[in-house]
């Protein structure tokens, strides 16, 4: 139960003043603007489109911007904001085979028919702070810039299947629910953990990862194909009889092999695990498909583990840092009843507690024998002032 606290409307409104001059910053200093953000904060900009389950770089920057950096913050912005858009329909699935890609790399196939793009990576950066970058107006060299490829990308996972080396995947033709639209229900389906996981907080999918990588789950994975770029939207129109494209977006999709021994009605064969999420956030696509591969224990027939990554309920649960967040947070708030009524239990106890050694100590100080009277009385005291 929460109590109202007298002057307690101005002093919010003197904290939401306080905020925005941090926000701010030294006035001296330029303010960064949220195009600055969008071009040049990519990376975050990304993850709070694909945590908050709207694709807007625009308003994503502007969130960071309100938020102060803070991200999880941000994609709360996101997400309350999202909530207040009309639904016109939905888009039909995205083809990522047609991908103008940025980045295509796999780990298990070095000759990938359509060959392999680095793109723009960290991967082979020498992690050294550069300090070129802190000189505002320094002539910095560039390097030619690479273009994206327009060239036909199969699926490495289409030539495994092709020698039925990898376990098939059976369509469904039902549209999925709508996490963002309906509460999470366990047990769930693969396209519902999917949508979670997605939007889940990168932090936590990623230690979830990397749990199965140390043996929780013995589940080894291999990057088949990772691949960054853009695809198109289409969206079909009732009066047009067709689909017609709406937009692009850009995603990052990862598959991963992994081993299989089979079962009585399978034989040995390779089985994936699947990511897919807004922007380049390819950490968060690896980290989404070794999860993803790791709750598929039960429809593939194998042994649970006990991992916390097979655990459904624990993964899908808490890995929303929205859900985590608002929870961990309200514990600041005003509890001042709860905690006075905790107060008075404690206090309670306590003095029962010393009642009854005071009683126990003056049982033990009415004994016949000689001496014994008023050392009984010391420990009594001794004992009433530890207790106190």
């Amino acid at each position: 139960m929460y109590v109202a606290v007298k002057g307690g409307e101005r002093a919010i409104d003197n904290a939401h003043a306080w905020l925005a001059e941090e926000r701010r910053g030294d006035a001296s200093v330029a303010e960064l603007s949220v195009p600055q953000i969008r071009e040049q904060l990519k990376l975050a900009v990304n993850r709070v489109m694909a945590e908050g389950s709207l694709y807007d770089p625009d308003l994503a920057a502007l969130a960071i911007k309100q938020s102060r950096g803070d991200l999880i913050e941000a994609i709360f912005l996101i997400r309350a904001y999202r909530t207040t858009l009309p639904r016109f329909g939905g888009s039909i699935p995205i083809e990522t085979e047609t991908m103008t890609c940025d980045r295509r790399v796999s780990a298990t196939f070095k000759d990938a028919p359509g060959g392999q793009m680095l793109g723009p990576t960290f991967d082979y950066t020498h992690r050294l702070l550069d300090f070129k970058l802190a000189a505002e107006g320094a002539d910095v060299p560039e390097a030619e810039q690479g273009t994206a490829s327009t060239a036909q990308t199969p699926h490495i996972m289409s030539f495994l299947d092709r020698e039925g080396l990898i376990q098939t995947e059976t369509d469904n033709d039902t549209t999925p629910p709508d996490l963002t639209r309906t509460p999470l229900e366990l047990p769930a389906t693969r396209d519902l953990r999917l949508q979670a996981l997605a939007r889940g907080d990168e932090g936590f999918i990623l230690g979830m990862a990397y749990s199965t990588q140390r043996g929780y789950a013995r589940n080894h994975a291999f990057v088949a194909e990772l691949r960054i770029g853009t695809v198109a939207v289409e969206m079909d129109i009732p009066e047009l009889g067709f689909a017609i494209e709406i937009g692009e977006i850009d995603v990052t999709e990862c598959e991963t092999v992994n081993q299989f021994q089979g079962s009585k009605t399978q034989p040995p064969q390779f089985t994936r695990g699947y990511g897919l999420v807004f922007g380049m956030s390819e950490r968060k696509a690896i980290s989404m498909a070794l999860v993803d591969r790791a709750l598929r224990w039960k429809e593939l027939g194998e042994d649970n583990l006990g991992a916390p990554a097979q655990d459904e309920e624990f993964v899908l649960y808490h890995a929303d840092n929205i859900q985590a967040t608002g929870f961990l947070e309200h514990i600041k708030l005003p509890h001042y009843v709860d905690f006075q009524s905790e107060l008075e239990l404690i206090r309670k106890l306590r003095r029962e507690a010393q009642a009854n050694t005071a009683a126990k100590d003056d049982s033990a100080g009415a004994s016949p024998r000689g001496g014994e009277t008023a050392g009984g009385s010391l420990s009594g005291k001794m004992k009433e002032e530890a207790a106190q």
